[in-house]
């Protein structure tokens, strides 16, 4: 697996994993370009995005983690999490929120992998589509 800087033509191309493809129909172009920025990477395996992550800025020492999936991830799965640390260390920010909807175990999993502890157990219709999430947080 390649890691590359992310460009917003990567998530469009992206096929997502099954969990994540109720969004697609809200990843419009100028979401997108609105994720790029200095600490967002993409995943490629032989030309192709599997995973597009990234922090955006909220404001000074705060961030967003946002990460998708692709359905081939799978198998590179130890190699995304070790570059998801890494951007997490390099962040300059102090609190680095990100959620993940309630019933979705893995995304739960991975975020406690990643150093995110709860704050919110449900955020009633947070999520684009209208879903609950859950709030974490990763404090330095």
């Amino acid at each position: 697996m390649n890691i590359v800087p992310f460009q917003a033509e990567h998530i469009l191309r992206l096929q997502l994993q099954e969990e994540q493809r109720g969004l697609a129909p809200f990843i419009t172009h100028a979401y997108a370009r609105m994720l790029e920025g200095e600490f967002a990477f993409t995943g490629l395996v032989d030309g192709e995005p599997i995973a597009v992550a990234g922090i955006t800025p909220l404001w000074e020492n705060r961030g967003l983690c946002w990460c998708f999936m692709g359905a081939k991830a799978g198998p590179h799965f130890v190699q995304i999490t070790k570059v998801a640390l890494d951007l997490l260390d390099l962040a300059p920010y102090r609190r680095i929120e990100a959620d993940t909807p309630c019933e979705f175990k893995q995304g739960h999993r991975w975020l406690r992998m990643l150093g995110f502890q709860m704050e919110a157990e449900r955020m009633r219709a947070h999520r684009v589509d209208g879903g609950d999430s859950a709030l974490y947080a990763r404090v330095r």
